[in-house]
């Protein structure tokens, strides 16, 4: 794919951004998301990031890509799924892990294997999964209503790290329901505690992925939380939403995660608008088809397995072909794709001449869902203290969550 040639930027839109003592050239998390953000696609979006910026920063991280969650119970087990998450390719400058957890004690286990045994450069601490058998027990985005555990958890993260080296953030969001915010709280907790920077997903547990994200929540955390840098996530599907987040919140930084499905070039896009210029990709559908072959040899290294390797781009096809013409027939056939050659040759039934369709392939990629009541342990809201009967149920979270 022809990225957009780098140019001499007169007026960069922020600058790099600091998480403890790594420098990232362009202000960008990748998002964590489960089933998506392993080895292979880091490799893709880091590919793409620094076609757009080039390698920069004291690491020579250009942005900052987070692996998928892994449950900490899973990871001090060792478990060779939770040990195949946690792989990086050797040029990663940059090894950043997201982490699950609802005993201090078994997150504070975690940290100090992967900072001890050097398998990580960032650790990040989820606190904004909204999935129903992850707050039914107390953890992800229920979690940060018991203000004890939280800090707990946070404080005996960055305990373990920092003799390290090893920054810690957190990802978290504005709290369960409108009448169960916890973000600022939350935000305050985590600064003080020593984290090294803070990201919100400006929605709720109850809202899911569903609505619009509540920028304006950004910028009161930004307010809050002065000395460390603040990060936005939710609904930048392009380089110009990413760029009306920071004029509108003042975050010192972006995530993203659906808007980059099937897109991984938006990761040029993003280096190239924050570095001031104005330069972007419209592959054609021969360059996206390329891409998603590439994609698709990246997952076969990573899961030792051509079938595992097809199996697992199927959900990424209709992302990739957002917008395209493509008939059902064809799509129907790519989501049943079972060899690299039966890719080949269903590639080669599309059309790659097709120039890029403009906004028919923007906008809104992956789930949406609808509102819902949050699924929470029972009397969970009557307190935000941890007492004994929230105390049984969070020792249990762990054990009935995957990701590791």
């Amino acid at each position: 794919m022809t990225a957009p040639q780098p140019q001499v930027a007169i007026h960069p839109v922020l600058p790099a951004l600091q998480i403890g003592r790594h420098t990232i050239g362009s202000p960008v998390v990748l998002a964590p998301m489960a089933g998506i953000t392993n080895r292979a696609f880091r490799q893709l979006c880091r590919e793409y990031g620094d076609a757009g910026l080039g390698r920069g920063g004291a690491t020579g991280a250009t942005s900052l890509y987070v692996s998928e969650m892994v449950t900490s119970r899973a990871l001090v087990e060792r478990t060779p799924k939770s040990m195949q998450l946690i792989e990086h390719d050797p040029d990663e400058a940059l090894r950043s892990i997201q982490l699950y957890g609802v005993d201090p004690a078994t997150v504070g286990a975690a940290v100090r294997m992967l900072v001890s045994e050097d398998r990580a450069d960032h650790i990040d601490l989820n606190f904004g999964c909204p999935v129903p058998k992850v707050t039914r027990k107390g953890g992800g985005a229920a979690l940060p209503w018991k203000t004890d555990l939280f800090r707990a958890i946070v404080a005996v993260a960055v305990k373990e790290a920092a003799p390290y080296g090893v920054p810690v953030t957190i990802k978290m969001r504005k709290g369960i329901d409108t009448g169960h915010l916890t973000f600022l709280e939350a935000g305050r907790i985590a600064e003080g505690e020593g984290v090294a920077a803070v990201a919100l997903h400006a929605r709720t547990a109850a809202q899911g992925y569903s609505g619009q994200a509540d920028w304006v929540a950004i910028k009161e955390l930004k307010a809050v939380v002065t000395t460390i840098p603040v990060l936005g996530n939710g609904d930048i599907w392009s380089a110009q939403d990413a760029l009306d987040m920071v004029e509108a919140t003042g975050c010192d930084g972006v995530v993203v995660g659906r808007g980059c499905l099937g897109r991984p070039w938006l990761f040029t896009d993003l280096a190239a608008a924050f570095a001031g210029t104005s330069a972007r990709v419209q592959p054609s559908l021969g360059e996206v088809a390329e891409t998603m072959r590439r994609h698709t040899e990246y997952l076969a290294q990573f899961y030792g397995s051509e079938l595992q390797a097809c199996r697992d781009i199927r959900k990424h096809i209709a992302w990739y072909l957002k917008g395209f013409p493509a008939g059902h027939g064809i799509r129907h056939q790519l989501a049943l794709v079972d060899s690299m050659g039966a890719l080949d040759d269903l590639i080669a039934a599309l059309d790659l001449d097709s120039p890029w369709p403009g906004d028919p392939a923007e906008g809104q990629r992956g789930r949406s869902g609808s509102p819902r009541r949050v699924a929470l342990p029972d009397g969970w809201l009557d307190s935000r203290e941890l007492n004994e009967a929230s105390a049984a149920v969070v020792a249990q979270a762990e054990l009935s969550v995957s990701g590791g």
